[in-house]
């Protein structure tokens, strides 16, 4: 079995990945997993976003939502790097008005979990980018997200391009397996339906 995120950070190692090349990325799948998700997942993740460096929207057309290292503990120690699925939700505060109603449903979601080796990351992050327009930020507002299954390893770029071209059939992809009846469901976990003060991560 292949060493968790957390181990790899624990030893300040971090992993080698294979390189993608124009060959690799010809053929990946649209749907990946089983029907509906087997250990270790569900995983529920709970933390405030904070300011990552903002590649995702500038450099790559994905603007992803980053949680605190406390935050990611439930995936990292039970999961390796690479790109995972699943569904979100962003939680304002009551008074806060610069959200849609839209913006505040729960939503799919395709996170990063590793070192972004493209970008030559010297730490480990979580990045989730929800699949959804939202019209402002949400830095500092609570993230609730639920982990429901593994898409592919974290990998290395020949360039940007490539890096863009997976980072599309990612989303797909979630969006494909997410469909499923067996992982539907999991829009409605409880986790969505707490109030915040009584949410907690776990596996």
């Amino acid at each position: 079995m292949s060493p968790t995120a957390a181990e790899f950070a624990a030893r300040a190692e971090i992993p080698l990945p294979e390189v993608r090349t124009d060959k690799g990325r010809a053929a990946r799948p649209s749907i990946v997993g089983p029907d509906s998700p087997e250990g270790p997942f569900p995983v529920v993740l709970v933390g405030p976003v904070q300011k990552g460096f903002g590649r995702g929207g500038k450099d790559l057309g994905c603007p992803t939502a980053n949680l605190p290292d406390d935050s990611i503990t439930p995936l990292s120690s039970v999961a390796k790097t690479g790109v995972y699925y699943g569904f979100a939700q962003v939680v304002p505060p009551h008074e806060d008005k610069g959200f849609r109603a839209e913006d505040l449903t729960v939503l799919p979601m395709v996170m990063s979990l590793g070192w972004n080796p493209f970008y030559k990351n010297k730490s480990l992050t979580a990045e989730i980018h929800i699949l959804h327009e939202f019209q402002t930020d949400f830095y500092g507002r609570e993230m609730r997200a639920v982990v429901l299954g593994y898409i592919r390893p974290e990998l290395d770029y020949i360039s940007r391009e490539a890096l863009i071209e997976d980072i599309e059939t990612d989303k797909k992809v979630a969006l494909n397996c997410l469909q499923r009846p067996g992982y539907q469901k999991y829009a409605n976990e409880a986790v969505f339906q707490q109030p915040g003060s009584e949410v907690q991560a776990s596996m």
